[in-house]
Protein backbone atom coordinates (compact mmCIF):
# COMPACT_ATOMS: atom_id res chain seq x y z
CA UNK A 1 0.00 0.00 0.00
CA UNK A 2 1.24 3.36 -0.90
CA UNK A 3 1.44 6.33 1.41
CA UNK A 4 -1.36 8.52 -0.53
CA UNK A 5 -3.28 5.57 -0.02
CA UNK A 6 -2.49 5.29 4.11
CA UNK A 7 -2.88 8.71 4.86
CA UNK A 8 -6.70 8.80 3.93
CA UNK A 9 -6.97 5.53 5.88
CA UNK A 10 -5.09 7.43 8.73
CA UNK A 11 -7.14 10.56 8.45
CA UNK A 12 -9.87 8.92 8.76
CA UNK A 13 -10.75 8.40 12.64
CA UNK A 14 -9.05 11.97 12.88
CA UNK A 15 -12.01 13.26 10.68
CA UNK A 16 -14.45 11.79 12.55
CA UNK A 17 -13.76 12.39 15.60
CA UNK A 18 -12.80 15.77 14.89
CA UNK A 19 -15.79 16.29 13.54
CA UNK A 20 -18.28 14.90 16.48
CA UNK A 21 -15.79 16.70 19.29
CA UNK A 22 -16.74 20.04 17.39
CA UNK A 23 -20.15 19.37 17.49
CA UNK A 24 -20.43 17.97 20.74
CA UNK A 25 -17.78 21.11 22.19
CA UNK A 26 -19.60 23.56 19.90
CA UNK A 27 -23.21 23.14 21.84
CA UNK A 28 -25.20 20.59 19.84
CA UNK A 29 -27.51 20.49 23.36
CA UNK A 30 -27.22 24.19 23.35
CA UNK A 31 -28.58 23.92 19.34
CA UNK A 32 -31.59 21.62 20.74
CA UNK A 33 -32.20 24.28 23.68
CA UNK A 34 -32.79 26.99 21.00
CA UNK A 35 -35.23 25.07 19.28
CA UNK A 36 -37.42 24.78 22.30
CA UNK A 37 -36.08 21.31 23.79
CA UNK A 38 -35.65 20.19 27.57
CA UNK A 39 -33.08 18.10 28.69
CA UNK A 40 -35.53 14.95 28.21
CA UNK A 41 -36.27 15.50 24.30
CA UNK A 42 -32.28 15.97 24.04
CA UNK A 43 -31.96 12.76 25.53
CA UNK A 44 -34.61 10.86 23.40
CA UNK A 45 -32.70 12.60 20.65
CA UNK A 46 -29.35 11.18 21.60
CA UNK A 47 -31.33 7.27 22.58
CA UNK A 48 -32.31 7.70 18.79
CA UNK A 49 -28.83 8.59 17.76
CA UNK A 50 -27.50 5.41 20.03
CA UNK A 51 -29.88 3.41 18.58
CA UNK A 52 -29.66 4.06 14.97
CA UNK A 53 -25.27 3.55 15.20
CA UNK A 54 -25.96 0.67 17.36
CA UNK A 55 -27.92 -1.04 14.27
CA UNK A 56 -26.08 0.43 11.87
CA UNK A 57 -22.75 -0.97 12.95
CA UNK A 58 -22.62 -4.64 11.89
CA UNK A 59 -24.47 -3.51 8.69
CA UNK A 60 -22.04 -1.02 7.94
CA UNK A 61 -19.07 -3.77 8.65
CA UNK A 62 -20.91 -6.42 6.58
CA UNK A 63 -21.35 -3.66 3.58
CA UNK A 64 -17.48 -2.90 3.77
CA UNK A 65 -16.58 -6.72 3.40
CA UNK A 66 -18.36 -7.19 0.45
CA UNK A 67 -18.28 -3.80 -1.31
CA UNK A 68 -14.74 -2.69 -0.44
CA UNK A 69 -12.68 -0.06 1.57
CA UNK A 70 -13.23 2.37 -0.78
CA UNK A 71 -17.17 1.91 -0.99
CA UNK A 72 -16.89 2.02 3.04
CA UNK A 73 -15.10 4.58 3.60
CA UNK A 74 -17.30 6.92 0.58
CA UNK A 75 -20.33 5.62 2.43
CA UNK A 76 -19.16 6.92 6.10
CA UNK A 77 -18.37 10.19 4.93
CA UNK A 78 -21.06 10.87 2.58
CA UNK A 79 -23.22 9.77 5.60
CA UNK A 80 -21.67 12.02 8.32
CA UNK A 81 -21.63 15.02 5.81
CA UNK A 82 -25.68 14.77 5.36
CA UNK A 83 -25.70 14.45 9.02
CA UNK A 84 -23.65 17.84 9.77
CA UNK A 85 -26.07 19.11 6.53
CA UNK A 86 -28.59 18.64 8.24
CA UNK A 87 -27.65 20.19 11.68
CA UNK A 88 -26.19 23.36 10.05
CA UNK A 89 -29.45 23.73 8.07
CA UNK A 90 -31.75 23.38 11.68
CA UNK A 91 -29.72 26.54 12.75
CA UNK A 92 -31.30 28.53 10.17
CA UNK A 93 -34.19 30.37 11.51
CA UNK A 94 -36.02 30.17 7.79
CA UNK A 95 -36.17 26.18 7.85
CA UNK A 96 -37.76 24.30 10.61
CA UNK A 97 -35.28 23.44 12.52
CA UNK A 98 -37.21 20.79 15.01
CA UNK A 99 -37.47 18.80 12.14
CA UNK A 100 -34.21 18.71 10.55
CA UNK A 101 -32.97 18.00 13.96
CA UNK A 102 -34.88 15.27 14.17
CA UNK A 103 -33.84 13.54 10.66
CA UNK A 104 -30.32 14.49 11.60
CA UNK A 105 -29.59 11.03 13.07
CA UNK A 106 -31.00 8.89 10.20
CA UNK A 107 -27.70 9.14 8.10
CA UNK A 108 -25.30 8.77 10.98
CA UNK A 109 -26.36 5.31 11.40
CA UNK A 110 -23.87 4.80 8.38
CA UNK A 111 -21.18 7.09 9.41
CA UNK A 112 -18.37 4.80 11.02
CA UNK A 113 -15.19 6.11 9.64
CA UNK A 114 -13.11 4.53 12.42
CA UNK A 115 -13.97 1.03 11.47
CA UNK A 116 -13.40 0.91 8.35
CA UNK A 117 -9.73 2.03 9.14
CA UNK A 118 -9.89 -0.90 11.78
CA UNK A 119 -11.00 -3.31 9.03
CA UNK A 120 -8.20 -2.11 6.32
CA UNK A 121 -5.42 -2.39 8.92
CA UNK A 122 -6.58 -6.08 10.08
CA UNK A 123 -6.81 -6.79 6.24
CA UNK A 124 -2.79 -5.79 5.71
CA UNK A 125 -1.11 -6.09 8.88
CA UNK A 126 0.72 -9.41 9.98
CA UNK A 127 -1.02 -11.11 12.85
CA UNK A 128 1.47 -10.24 15.23
CA UNK A 129 1.84 -6.80 13.96
CA UNK A 130 -1.80 -6.26 14.44
CA UNK A 131 -2.46 -4.63 18.37
CA UNK A 132 0.66 -2.32 17.33
CA UNK A 133 -0.91 -1.44 14.08
CA UNK A 134 -4.75 -0.83 15.45
CA UNK A 135 -3.00 1.05 18.35
CA UNK A 136 -1.47 3.79 16.28
CA UNK A 137 -4.95 4.28 15.13
CA UNK A 138 -5.61 6.01 18.37
CA UNK A 139 -3.00 8.95 17.46
CA UNK A 140 -5.39 10.09 15.36
CA UNK A 141 -8.41 9.50 17.27
CA UNK A 142 -6.27 11.61 20.09
CA UNK A 143 -5.57 14.43 17.23
CA UNK A 144 -9.30 14.73 16.65
CA UNK A 145 -10.49 14.22 20.16
CA UNK A 146 -8.14 17.72 20.99
CA UNK A 147 -8.69 19.57 18.04
CA UNK A 148 -12.82 19.57 18.50
CA UNK A 149 -12.49 20.21 22.05
CA UNK A 150 -10.26 23.24 21.52
CA UNK A 151 -12.04 24.28 17.89
CA UNK A 152 -15.80 23.41 18.80
CA UNK A 153 -16.36 25.93 21.95
CA UNK A 154 -13.78 28.63 20.00
CA UNK A 155 -15.82 28.84 17.05
CA UNK A 156 -19.66 28.58 18.38
CA UNK A 157 -18.63 31.68 20.09
CA UNK A 158 -16.62 33.48 18.10
CA UNK A 159 -19.33 32.66 14.61
CA UNK A 160 -22.16 31.15 15.99
CA UNK A 161 -23.42 27.84 16.76
CA UNK A 162 -23.94 26.93 12.80
CA UNK A 163 -20.52 27.04 12.66
CA UNK A 164 -18.79 24.09 14.40
CA UNK A 165 -21.67 22.18 12.06
CA UNK A 166 -20.21 23.91 8.42
CA UNK A 167 -16.82 22.91 9.81
CA UNK A 168 -17.55 19.44 10.47
CA UNK A 169 -19.47 19.26 7.31
CA UNK A 170 -16.10 20.46 4.85
CA UNK A 171 -13.97 18.24 7.15
CA UNK A 172 -15.85 15.06 6.11
CA UNK A 173 -16.59 15.86 2.57
CA UNK A 174 -13.02 16.29 1.94
CA UNK A 175 -12.66 13.06 3.40
CA UNK A 176 -15.12 11.39 1.12
CA UNK A 177 -13.37 12.87 -1.77
CA UNK A 178 -10.34 11.79 -0.80
CA UNK A 179 -11.27 8.11 0.13
CA UNK A 180 -12.98 8.38 -3.21
CA UNK A 181 -9.98 9.04 -5.31
CA UNK A 182 -6.95 7.25 -2.66
CA UNK A 183 -8.37 4.54 -0.99
CA UNK A 184 -8.03 0.74 -3.47
CA UNK A 185 -11.36 -0.77 -4.12
CA UNK A 186 -10.23 -3.66 -1.67
CA UNK A 187 -7.82 -4.39 0.70
CA UNK A 188 -8.95 -8.30 1.09
CA UNK A 189 -6.91 -10.83 -0.34
CA UNK A 190 -8.18 -13.24 -3.57
CA UNK A 191 -8.21 -16.37 -1.05
CA UNK A 192 -10.38 -13.91 1.43
CA UNK A 193 -12.71 -12.92 -1.94
CA UNK A 194 -12.91 -17.03 -2.95
CA UNK A 195 -14.00 -17.29 0.86
CA UNK A 196 -16.65 -14.91 0.81
CA UNK A 197 -18.11 -16.03 -2.47
CA UNK A 198 -17.63 -19.42 -3.05
CA UNK A 199 -18.32 -20.82 -6.47
CA UNK A 200 -21.69 -21.14 -7.59
CA UNK A 201 -23.28 -19.80 -4.31
CA UNK A 202 -25.50 -16.95 -4.43
CA UNK A 203 -23.78 -13.89 -2.84
CA UNK A 204 -25.45 -13.14 0.19
CA UNK A 205 -27.59 -10.36 0.95
CA UNK A 206 -25.97 -7.37 3.56
CA UNK A 207 -29.07 -7.29 5.90
CA UNK A 208 -28.13 -11.17 6.73
CA UNK A 209 -28.70 -10.95 10.09
CA UNK A 210 -28.34 -14.75 10.30
CA UNK A 211 -25.03 -14.73 8.95
CA UNK A 212 -23.86 -11.85 11.20
CA UNK A 213 -24.94 -13.31 14.83
CA UNK A 214 -23.29 -16.66 13.33
CA UNK A 215 -19.82 -14.85 13.67
CA UNK A 216 -20.43 -14.62 17.42
CA UNK A 217 -20.93 -18.33 17.87
CA UNK A 218 -17.51 -19.09 16.29
CA UNK A 219 -14.98 -20.95 18.34
CA UNK A 220 -13.03 -18.12 20.38
CA UNK A 221 -15.61 -15.00 19.42
CA UNK A 222 -18.38 -15.08 21.89
CA UNK A 223 -16.21 -15.10 25.08
CA UNK A 224 -13.57 -12.21 23.89
CA UNK A 225 -16.47 -9.98 23.04
CA UNK A 226 -18.55 -11.00 26.01
CA UNK A 227 -15.25 -9.34 28.15
CA UNK A 228 -15.04 -6.31 25.95
CA UNK A 229 -18.57 -5.36 26.80
CA UNK A 230 -18.60 -6.18 30.55
CA UNK A 231 -15.25 -4.78 30.87
CA UNK A 232 -15.67 -2.08 29.24
CA UNK A 233 -19.33 -1.12 30.24
CA UNK A 234 -18.66 0.80 33.96
CA UNK A 235 -16.16 3.05 32.55
CA UNK A 236 -18.74 3.63 29.51
CA UNK A 237 -21.58 4.63 31.93
CA UNK A 238 -18.64 6.80 34.19
CA UNK A 239 -17.98 8.60 30.30
CA UNK A 240 -21.48 9.01 29.38
CA UNK A 241 -22.12 10.98 32.57
CA UNK A 242 -18.92 12.82 32.91
CA UNK A 243 -20.34 16.04 31.58
CA UNK A 244 -22.93 16.39 34.57
CA UNK A 245 -20.41 15.03 36.51
CA UNK A 246 -17.86 17.65 35.79
CA UNK A 247 -20.17 19.90 36.20
CA UNK A 248 -22.26 19.13 39.36
CA UNK A 249 -19.02 17.07 41.49
CA UNK A 250 -15.71 18.45 40.18
CA UNK A 251 -17.74 22.22 39.73
CA UNK A 252 -15.57 22.70 36.38
CA UNK A 253 -16.80 25.41 33.51
CA UNK A 254 -17.32 24.56 30.15
CA UNK A 255 -13.76 25.67 29.17
CA UNK A 256 -12.43 23.98 32.02
CA UNK A 257 -14.08 20.89 31.27
CA UNK A 258 -12.82 21.05 27.56
CA UNK A 259 -9.17 21.39 28.99
CA UNK A 260 -10.17 18.35 30.77
CA UNK A 261 -11.36 16.39 27.36
CA UNK A 262 -7.99 17.52 26.01
CA UNK A 263 -5.93 16.42 28.16
CA UNK A 264 -7.84 13.24 27.85
CA UNK A 265 -7.00 13.08 24.29
CA UNK A 266 -3.60 13.46 24.93
CA UNK A 267 -3.13 9.88 27.05
CA UNK A 268 -4.86 8.68 24.51
CA UNK A 269 -2.49 9.16 21.89
CA UNK A 270 0.67 8.18 23.80
CA UNK A 271 -1.08 5.44 25.42
CA UNK A 272 -2.54 3.56 22.47
CA UNK A 273 -0.18 5.33 20.03
CA UNK A 274 2.91 4.21 21.32
CA UNK A 275 2.62 2.17 24.91
CA UNK A 276 0.04 -0.26 23.26
CA UNK A 277 2.15 -1.29 20.45
CA UNK A 278 5.71 -1.63 22.54
CA UNK A 279 4.09 -3.64 24.87
CA UNK A 280 2.45 -5.81 22.07
CA UNK A 281 5.98 -6.45 21.17
CA UNK A 282 7.00 -7.93 24.38
CA UNK A 283 3.58 -9.33 25.93
CA UNK A 284 0.90 -11.61 24.72
CA UNK A 285 -2.65 -10.18 24.20
CA UNK A 286 -4.30 -12.68 26.93
CA UNK A 287 -1.49 -10.84 29.45
CA UNK A 288 -2.20 -7.50 27.93
CA UNK A 289 -6.37 -7.90 28.38
CA UNK A 290 -5.59 -9.23 32.05
CA UNK A 291 -3.36 -6.53 33.16
CA UNK A 292 -6.38 -4.07 31.84
CA UNK A 293 -8.43 -6.00 33.48
CA UNK A 294 -6.35 -5.48 36.54
CA UNK A 295 -5.61 -1.51 36.22
CA UNK A 296 -9.94 -1.19 35.55
CA UNK A 297 -9.76 -2.84 39.27
CA UNK A 298 -7.34 0.06 40.39
CA UNK A 299 -8.92 2.52 38.77
CA UNK A 300 -12.08 1.42 40.30
CA UNK A 301 -10.92 1.60 43.95
CA UNK A 302 -9.59 4.79 43.27
CA UNK A 303 -12.49 6.95 41.87
CA UNK A 304 -14.94 5.47 44.80
CA UNK A 305 -12.22 7.37 46.92
CA UNK A 306 -11.63 10.16 44.19
CA UNK A 307 -13.22 13.79 45.99
CA UNK A 308 -11.79 16.39 43.84
CA UNK A 309 -10.80 16.68 39.80
CA UNK A 310 -6.65 16.08 40.80
CA UNK A 311 -8.02 12.78 42.42
CA UNK A 312 -9.60 12.46 38.85
CA UNK A 313 -6.50 13.73 37.02
CA UNK A 314 -4.02 11.38 39.03
CA UNK A 315 -5.79 8.30 38.17
CA UNK A 316 -6.91 9.16 34.48
CA UNK A 317 -3.67 7.48 33.34
CA UNK A 318 -4.73 4.02 34.74
CA UNK A 319 -8.03 4.86 32.96
CA UNK A 320 -6.96 5.46 29.58
CA UNK A 321 -4.61 2.98 29.47
CA UNK A 322 -7.68 0.26 30.27
CA UNK A 323 -9.38 1.34 28.03
CA UNK A 324 -6.99 1.57 25.02
CA UNK A 325 -5.63 -1.56 26.08
CA UNK A 326 -9.08 -3.52 26.24
CA UNK A 327 -10.33 -2.59 22.96
CA UNK A 328 -6.90 -2.57 20.50
CA UNK A 329 -6.41 -6.18 22.49
CA UNK A 330 -9.96 -7.23 21.93
CA UNK A 331 -10.51 -5.45 18.66
CA UNK A 332 -6.79 -7.66 17.34
CA UNK A 333 -8.20 -11.15 19.46
CA UNK A 334 -11.68 -11.02 17.54
CA UNK A 335 -10.15 -10.26 13.80
CA UNK A 336 -7.91 -13.16 14.06
CA UNK A 337 -10.58 -15.48 15.11
CA UNK A 338 -12.49 -15.09 11.80
CA UNK A 339 -12.18 -15.44 8.78
CA UNK A 340 -10.47 -12.22 6.91
CA UNK A 341 -13.51 -12.10 4.56
CA UNK A 342 -15.56 -10.91 7.85
CA UNK A 343 -13.04 -8.46 9.67
CA UNK A 344 -15.41 -5.63 8.31
CA UNK A 345 -18.52 -7.57 9.53
CA UNK A 346 -16.91 -8.23 13.29
CA UNK A 347 -15.32 -4.77 13.99
CA UNK A 348 -19.01 -3.05 13.05
CA UNK A 349 -19.98 -5.40 15.96
CA UNK A 350 -17.45 -4.20 17.83
CA UNK A 351 -18.48 -0.65 16.82
CA UNK A 352 -21.84 -1.02 18.29
CA UNK A 353 -20.41 -1.45 21.61
CA UNK A 354 -20.37 2.02 22.64
CA UNK A 355 -23.53 3.26 21.03
CA UNK A 356 -25.24 0.61 23.04
CA UNK A 357 -23.64 2.50 26.31
CA UNK A 358 -25.06 5.56 25.21
CA UNK A 359 -28.18 4.60 24.27
CA UNK A 360 -28.49 2.71 27.96
CA UNK A 361 -25.84 4.63 29.65
CA UNK A 362 -28.23 8.19 30.40
CA UNK A 363 -30.59 5.98 32.08
CA UNK A 364 -29.15 3.60 34.25
CA UNK A 365 -25.98 5.95 34.57
CA UNK A 366 -28.85 8.99 35.87
CA UNK A 367 -30.14 6.65 38.25
CA UNK A 368 -27.40 5.46 39.90
CA UNK A 369 -25.85 8.68 40.25
CA UNK A 370 -29.09 10.54 41.41
CA UNK A 371 -29.08 7.22 44.24
CA UNK A 372 -25.79 6.77 45.01
CA UNK A 373 -23.18 9.54 43.90
CA UNK A 374 -19.96 9.76 42.08
CA UNK A 375 -18.34 6.45 44.03
CA UNK A 376 -21.27 4.41 42.74
CA UNK A 377 -19.46 3.98 39.57
CA UNK A 378 -15.99 3.11 41.26
CA UNK A 379 -17.66 0.57 42.51
CA UNK A 380 -19.24 -1.17 40.21
CA UNK A 381 -16.24 -0.97 37.91
CA UNK A 382 -14.52 -3.01 40.95
CA UNK A 383 -16.86 -5.16 41.18
CA UNK A 384 -17.54 -6.02 37.47
CA UNK A 385 -13.93 -6.35 36.44
CA UNK A 386 -13.37 -8.40 39.63
CA UNK A 387 -15.95 -11.34 38.53
CA UNK A 388 -14.08 -10.76 34.58
CA UNK A 389 -10.80 -11.51 36.11
CA UNK A 390 -11.96 -14.06 38.03
CA UNK A 391 -13.88 -15.94 34.69
CA UNK A 392 -9.86 -15.23 33.02
CA UNK A 393 -7.58 -16.72 35.32
CA UNK A 394 -9.89 -19.55 35.85
CA UNK A 395 -10.66 -20.48 31.75
CA UNK A 396 -8.57 -18.16 29.58
CA UNK A 397 -9.29 -17.01 26.48
CA UNK A 398 -8.19 -19.03 22.91
CA UNK A 399 -5.80 -16.86 20.94
CA UNK A 400 -6.35 -18.07 16.97
CA UNK A 401 -4.12 -17.16 14.39
CA UNK A 402 -5.21 -14.71 11.50
CA UNK A 403 -5.68 -16.81 8.37
CA UNK A 404 -3.36 -15.21 5.70
CA UNK A 405 -3.87 -15.55 2.25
Amino acid sequence: MTNTQVEPITSAPTSSKLSKTLLDAGGREYLTRQLGLDSVAFGYLQTTFGVLQLLGGPLFGRFADQRGARAAFTLSFLAASAFYLLLAAACSPSLPGLALLYAAPLPAALAHGLPAAQMVIADLSAPEERPAALGRLGLCSGVGMILGSLLGGTLSAACGIQCPAFVALVASLVAAVLSFTCIPTSTKGVSANAQATPPGAPKASIFDLKAISRLLLQPGVLPVFLVKVVSGFPSGLFLVMFSIISMDFFQLDAAQAGYLTSFFGVLQMVIQGVVIGWLSSHFSEGTLLRASVLIFIAVGVAMALMSNVLHFCLLMPGLVFSLCALNVVTDSMLTKAVSASDTGTMLGLCASIQPLTRTVGPTVGGLLYRSFGVPVFGHVQFATNVLVLLVLWRQPLPQKRDKVG
